[in-house]
């Protein structure tokens, strides 16, 4: 078996280097960050381990071998999922190994802002001292509300956060159940509700052709003034240069985005904005998170080419014709 890895920004532990060895697996790590190395380095694959690299219909034609593709992590919009199911490739994904992560990370993002951190750190670095002044528009979270849009495992895990602070939840989200909302307790609303009606908007869904750019320049001035946008999932979901215009005439009082529609980021009005607080889409960022990341994904890719039933399948693919296929052991740890 050959199993591809389709970038060096991940690197193996020596332990799963030997794990592969042991396995008889052939793995490698390659720059696929064009199509050409990405075609040239993979060929013979029968599994792609995806950082992020653009896996298209035709890449996938030009590796007729690759039966597995999985995603370093829970988004999978840079795989064209629906030309791996034609072609007979398994789509699958991490969901489980960070939602802790981007859970903590966007309710750091809505309490910083909210709080004015920033704005109290540059004051005092500055002159010492704040006028009192620099708060204005502070409000307790019992008097506010936290909006999510999406209320998945991640969604759910802020909501409860949220409400422990103090915050009256509520959320949009179709494909969630009332007896969920209500175990949360979150009340479910329309997206125009809790667009127009929250202090805190955070967006926890995939980036699909219904998501893309739902939060737009009409979006964004249906929000309340003073409010707060935080995006952790994915930054074609937002508007960037309406978001970069909200920000610049007050109507919002600050926006956390840790994704972005091109990353890195570049000549975006966002980095020069004092009230956008902005990480490296670094939300899912922890040792113990990366390293879970890392053993299930290679777990899963081995599985599945191998033959196995995928533990997070995102497609149901037509078989690909393969040659003999061979029981493999987990990683230990995985």
């Amino acid at each position: 078996m050959k199993i591809v890895q389709t970038s060096p920004r991940v690197q193996p532990t020596p332990e799963q280097l030997a794990w592969f060895r042991e396995q008889g697996i052939e793995f490698s790590v390659i720059d696929g960050s064009t199509e050409e190395s990405l075609v040239a380095g993979a060929q013979g694959a029968d599994g792609l381990v995806v950082v992020m690299e653009n896996i298209t219909r035709s890449v996938l034609e030009q590796l007729p071998t690759v039966r597995s593709a999985v995603r370093f992590g829970i988004g999978f919009d840079t795989i064209d999922v629906d030309a791996a199911a034609e072609l007979g490739v398994q789509v699958s994904n991490v969901p489980d190994a960070n939602y802790r992560e981007v859970a903590v990370h966007a309710l750091s993002m809505a309490l910083t802002l909210t709080r004015r951190l920033p704005a109290w750190d540059r004051a005092v670095k500055q002159d010492g001292w704040a006028d009192m002044s620099v708060g204005s528009g502070i409000h307790r979270p019992d008097d506010q509300v936290f909006g999510l849009i999406g209320l998945g495992r991640i969604g759910g895990r802020v909501a409860a956060a949220a409400k422990t602070i103090g915050y009256r939840v509520q959320a949009f989200d179709p494909y969630t159940t009332p007896e969920r909302a209500t175990e949360l307790g979150v009340d479910l609303v329309s997206l125009d509700d809790v667009i127009s009606t929250s202090d805190v908007l955070s967006l926890h869904v995939p980036l699909t052709p219904e998501t893309r750019s739902m939060i737009d320049a009409d979006a964004l001035a249906r929000m309340p003034r003073g409010s707060v946008l935080v995006n952790v999932s994915r930054g074609g979901l937002v508007d960037e240069q309406a978001l970069a215009e909200a920000l610049g005439r007050g109507h919002l009082a600050g926006a956390g985005i840790d994704v972005f529609a091109r990353e890195p980021l570049g000549a975006s009005p966002l980095r020069s904005i004092d009230t956008a607080l902005l990480s490296p889409h670094a939300a899912h960022l922890s040792a113990e998170s990366f390293d879970e990341t890392r053993q299930k994904a290679y777990d899963e890719v081995v599985r599945v080419a191998g033959g196995g039933v995928p533990r997070s399948p995102v497609n149901s693919p037509a078989t690909r014709s393969a040659g003999p296929r061979t029981a493999r052991q987990p990683f230990q740890n995985s």
